[in-house]
Parts: C-alpha cells; sequence; structure tokens
C-alpha cells in the first residue's frame, strides 16, 4: 500500500478523511496462524566472541551453550544469544530489555552489576522509569561492544 502524502493544499475535509483511513488500516487485525514463543536466539556481532561470552557470563550469569565457526551461543532458559565475530554495530539495536520479577531483583541486579565495574547509565540514579509516567522500572548499561541493555520490572513490581 503506498504511503499518503498530505498537500499544503488540502482541504480540512481530505485531511480528516486520510486520517481516518489511516488509522482504520493501523487497526486492522491480521489474523496469524501462529503465536510467538520465548526468543529462540539472536545473533549479535562481537569484537571477540570469548571475550564477550565471559562478559555475560560475569555480568548477566548467562551460560556457554555451545561453540561454532567465528562464535560462542550463551544463554540460559529464556533466551540464547549467538555472539559472533564481526564488526559490532551497537546503533542498529537501541537495546534489549529482560524482565525481573519485582525491585528486590532490581536492586541486587544493580549492586552486581556495580561490583563487576559494568558500564551503568545514569550513575548514581541508575533506576528509573522506563519513559516519562511509566510505572516500569529500569536500569541501563552497555556491554564491553557497545550495546545498550535493561533490566526492568514491569509495573515497578
Amino acid at each position: 500500500m503506498a504511503a499518503h502524502k498530505i498537500n499544503a493544499n488540502a482541504t480540512m475535509v481530505e485531511m480528516r478523511s486520510l486520517l481516518a483511513r489511516s488509522a482504520a488500516i493501523w487497526n486492522m487485525k491480521i489474523k496469524v496462524p501462529f503465536k510467538l514463543g520465548v526468543v529462540g536466539h539472536f545473533g549479535l556481532a562481537v569484537r571477540n566472541p570469548k571475550k564477550s561470552a565471559q562478559w555475560f557470563e560475569r555480568a548477566l550469569g548467562l551460560r556457554k551453550q555451545f561453540e561454532f565457526d567465528n562464535g560462542i551461543a550463551i544463554g540460559n532458559d529464556n533466551v540464547t544469544i549467538a555472539l559472533f565475530k564481526g564488526k559490532p554495530s551497537p546503533k542498529t539495536l537501541d537495546h534489549m530489555s529482560f524482565h525481573l520479577p519485582n525491585m528486590t531483583m532490581l536492586r541486587k541486579a544493580l549492586k552486581h552489576l556495580k561490583k563487576h565495574k559494568v558500564d551503568l547509565e545514569d550513575p548514581g540514579d541508575e533506576i528509573g522509569p522506563e519513559a516519562p509516567g511509566s510505572k516500569n522500572m529500569g536500569i541501563w548499561f552497555h556491554d564491553p561492544d557497545g550495546y545498550r541493555w535493561e533490566l526492568s520490572v514491569q509495573g515497578g513490581g
């Protein structure tokens, strides 16, 4: 479907009609014959897969699952991250968030990350809302290749 352009000379009636059609398209219910499950895996290009795997083990408690050509897969029961040798591109992924069950765990996570000298955002004020006015609370940090990660509690738990 082609994108609609609003002409500077369009009448108010034409603009309302266009907005109504756009909203209808956005709200269409598309039936998909399946439902996504837990994350199987995702891949990240890193400078040194072995060093990155060690960082994820130390900082996030993930474990080596297997090795493959030019890489290592690390993970737990919820996710696997395939770390492959390549040029890191942290700007292609704004961040990845993992949920924690409650604020007690989030505070424990913060203490652990500080102990392991993880590159935390907002030093001194690390735990905060995911967005202005959000009840979800999070911690944001970076891995050695510059990828941005978040640990969060939904609803402030």
